[in-house]
């Protein structure tokens, strides 16, 4: 598994590294007993550590059978696992799986299965706690409609948090979704949430951790 800097944290991790060279320098060099800088220094380091850790972006490759799976389209935790009512796109009930994603998670987002995108549509919204079960319709998101291989209709919805204010979105109407491609990032914490026929299998249940177009979270009938 190939490991890089999403191209949506290049100019992030550049600005944040001069930034933190002008702050430590300028400690160094006026600050004093040097205990403080040292200190100073460590913390920066780990900061900027864990800014490089959420920016990583793998490349992943599915090892199981293709042929209706339902892959997580991110790293994090299911939070969410129940049967509602879809009332923008699909307006059926639906079940529907959250994942969120924490700021120490991988913030790259994987198409949930293999298909044809059909729609992409922004909604503005609230920046509630994306945690929050009421998110999923309040906040500012990003919803993806996919035609599986086998012909029904999945939706994704990436979902801004309180931190996390910038969804991008890179999936297009009539592209091919590829559940080993990246459909978009979401920066800082968030979350997101797909939405599956009623028939669908669960292979996850609540508090599951789930690794972005690796881990098999269900599959279609």
């Amino acid at each position: 598994m190939k490991v890089k800097i999403h191209r949506e944290g290049t100019n992030i991790l550049i600005v944040l590294l001069l930034i933190m060279l002008v702050i430590n320098l300028s400690a160094w060099m006026f600050i004093r007993p040097v205990a403080v800088p040292a200190t100073f220094t460590a913390i920066s380091v780990i900061l900027y550590l864990l800014v490089v850790n959420f920016f990583r972006s793998p490349r992943r490759t599915f090892k199981g059978d293709r042929e209706k799976v339902i892959v997580s389209s991110v790293d994090g935790t299911v939070v969410a696992l129940e049967e509602v009512f879809e009332p923008e796109v699909l307006k059926r009930r639906v079940r529907m799986l959250s994942v969120f994603m924490s700021v120490f998670n991988v913030h790259a987002n994987w198409f949930p299965v293999d298909g044809e995108v059909l729609m992409v549509r922004h909604h503005k919204g609230r920046y509630l706690s994306a945690y929050l079960p009421k998110a999923s319709i309040e906040n500012e998101r990003s919803s993806v409609l996919i035609r599986a291989t086998n012909g029904q209709e999945i939706l994704m919805r990436q979902i801004a948090g309180a931190v996390a204010r910038r969804i991008v979105t890179y999936a297009e109407p009539r592209e091919k979704a590829n559940i080993e491609d990246h459909m978009g990032f979401i920066k800082f914490g968030s979350r997101v949430d797909i939405y599956l026929p009623l028939d669908a299998k669960i292979f996850v249940k609540i508090g599951d951790k789930t690794i972005g177009g690796v881990t098999e979270v269900g599959r279609l009938r």
